[in-house]
Formats: structure tokens, sequence, C-alpha cells
């Protein structure tokens, strides 16, 4: 039986009323905040805990953390550092992974309650203009009450694998390791993160617990070898307007080439492009794609 994982493709289209700024290496930190500040006054308390604040005191996750990842993620790098003046249009992207409880009912108010109060730190108004959900080809449908039947992602080896690939990291990402963050991304690190995710995404939100001997795919990852890495840290932080506290909101970007026996291992790495990996992921960083 395939191996998979389904998630949920949103796209929410805009158009600006006011000027809206989004600063360079923040707009994912600007939604994500205004997003969760909005989905208080938009949805019961029940809603908001699933979806921003989920918590282990119903049971630990698969990889043992003691909070559980968000069920979502959001893709709005596209608009950092841009400015959309009155009248023009632009989009953000979320990406869902609770298939138990719907969802898009809850971020469609929230984002019409978001545009309707301002984004960025002007606070620039806008209104929505249409939603779609989108396939993984990017195939757009668009949505009226209720969204189609999820992507699927197949996990299974993939038999004519090539021998080396490029992995590009797109928007910064924090690979942790051994407790600390990892200055490069080798790939056992690369893919014991990436796997943990998947799995406890699945777990808490999909279809359930993988069936995969993970230890053992931990030994084979440890074989493959990074051959070329081209990163560089962006350094960027965002202040806390609740608690006053400075966190860093960085990364490396770049590309590393990985080689050795891929074929089970490839689809997890494009997995990656849809859930993230690493650090901070619900606000768009660990965004990594094979090319």
């Amino acid at each position: 039986m395939p191996v998979t994982f389904e998630f949920y493709r949103y796209r929410f289209h805009f158009r600006a009323v006011d000027g809206v700024y989004l600063p360079p290496g923040k707009s994912a930190n600007v939604v994500r905040g205004a997003f969760g500040s909005v989905l208080h006054e938009a949805v019961p308390p029940a809603v908001y805990a699933r979806l921003f604040e989920p918590g282990a005191e119903l049971a630990r996750s698969p990889s043992g953390l003691a909070d559980w990842p968000r069920p979502f993620v959001l893709r709005v790098a596209h608009l950092d550092g841009l400015t959309i003046h009155p009248g023009q249009p632009f989009h953000l992207d979320a990406h869902v992974f609770d298939l138990h409880q719907p969802a898009f009912e809850h971020f469609r108010a929230a984002f019409i309650l978001l545009a309707d109060k301002g984004l960025g730190p002007g606070r620039g108004r806008a209104e929505l203009v249409r939603c779609e959900q989108l396939d993984l080809g990017d195939a757009a449908r668009e949505i009226g009450d209720a969204p189609g039947a999820p992507s699927s992602i197949l996990l299974d080896p993939q038999a004519d694998a090539p021998p080396a690939v490029t992995v590009q990291f797109v928007t910064p990402t924090e690979l942790k390791a051994h407790g600390d963050v990892a200055g490069r991304p080798e790939f056992p690190v690369l893919f014991s993160r990436l796997r943990d995710r998947v799995s406890t995404l699945r777990s808490l939100y999909g279809a359930g617990p993988l069936e995969v001997d993970f230890r053992a795919m931990g030994e084979r990852a440890a074989a493959v070898k990074m051959t070329r890495c081209t990163i560089a840290w962006e350094r960027v932080q965002r202040k806390s307007g609740r608690t006053g506290q400075v966190h860093s909101i960085g990364g490396f970007t770049g590309e590393a080439t990985y080689q050795g026996a891929l074929g089970e291992f490839l689809p997890w790495l494009r997995a990656a492009r849809w859930v993230g990996v690493g650090r901070q992921t619900v606000w768009g960083k660990g965004d990594v794609r094979v090319v």
C-alpha cells in the first residue's frame, strides 16, 4: 500500500485598499503575527487553540515534543520588501495539514478580518476577493463553501533516482543538531528533521503514524554525503510586541548537493517544499526545493 502524506493548499487573493508595505525579510513574521491576532476574534476559542496554540494536554507528539507543531504553514516570502499600491492585487498561501477538522472557513474568516484591520507597519487595508485551492502542479480552482480533496504526496522510494541531487534552501532555514543550530545542512541532519516533521504532522493531523523503520532510514541517510555547499546566513531579528523579547528569524539560504543512494529520500526532500523543515516553519522558513 502506498505511503502518502495529505494536505490542503490554499491561496487567498486580495486587493489593496490602502498602500500595503511588507518589510524585507519580515513579511512572513508580520503576516503570522497579524493572523494570530485576528484569529482570536474570528473563530471560537477551541478552534484558535487547535490552529495556533496546539499543546500536549491531550497527548505527546510522536517525536516526543512537549508542544505540537501548528497544523499549517504560511507562504508569503514573495511579498518581502514590496509596497502594494491601492487597487493592486496580491496573494498569500497557506498549507493546512489538519484532515480531521475543517479549517478553510476559519482561515477565510481570519483573512477577511485581517484585511479589514490592515496589514504591515502602516496597517494598510485590503479586501479579500477570491479563495482558491491549488494542486501540486499549481492548477487552481476557486473555492465556494468547501474545498475539494486534499493533495497527496507519495513517500515511497523512487526507483530511478539520480546518484546526486541539488537542494535549494529558498527561505531562511535553521536546523537543530545535538541541541544547537547546525552550521551546515549535512544530509543526516536535514533528513532527520524532515522525517520527524512529516511523521509528526501525519500522526497528529492526518492519516496516522507512518509504519517506517526510522532508525534504519537514519543509518542509511548517514551514508549520503554533501559534495557541495553554497549557503549564506541571513541575520534577521524580530521583537515580540507582547513580551519585548528579541528572537532570531534568520537562517541560511542557498544550495547543497548530496550524493549517494537517494531513492528512498527524494520523496521526503520534495515534501519539504510543502511542509517546511527546521525552526519556525509556520511563518515560511525552511522552504526547501529539489532543483
